[in-house]
């Protein structure tokens, strides 16, 4: 009986030696597997805050465009006031040579 005994214990224990070897594999694929989600999570935020610093710099060139365009607008609104003016100034000298 202590044999029959002994052989149930020692092949208890290589299955369970077995199980403990294959999680033992699965935990290394497992690390091995988390390393490289962490490298490309890592990858995409670099990419993210490159995208984000694009747009700032977009954005902040649209804004100078505007200010830029806005300026350009009032100059050209002053010339044509002027002009007008002037327009406006000559226009009876020629309506009094007549």
């Amino acid at each position: 009986m202590p044999d029959k005994e002994l052989a149930e214990r020692v092949a208890r224990l290589e299955r369970q030696v077995a199980d403990l070897t294959e999680r033992s594999t699965d935990a290394a694929a497992a690390r091995v597997l988390a390393a490289g989600a962490d490298h490309d999570v890592a990858q995409v935020r670099a990419e993210l805050r490159a995208h984000t610093g694009t747009l700032n710099a977009l954005r902040q060139d649209q804004i100078d465009l505007r200010e830029e365009m806005r300026d350009g607008f009032a100059t050209v609104n002053r010339s044509l006031r002027q002009i007008i003016g002037l327009l406006g100034d000559a226009q009876p000298e020629a309506e009094t040579s007549d």
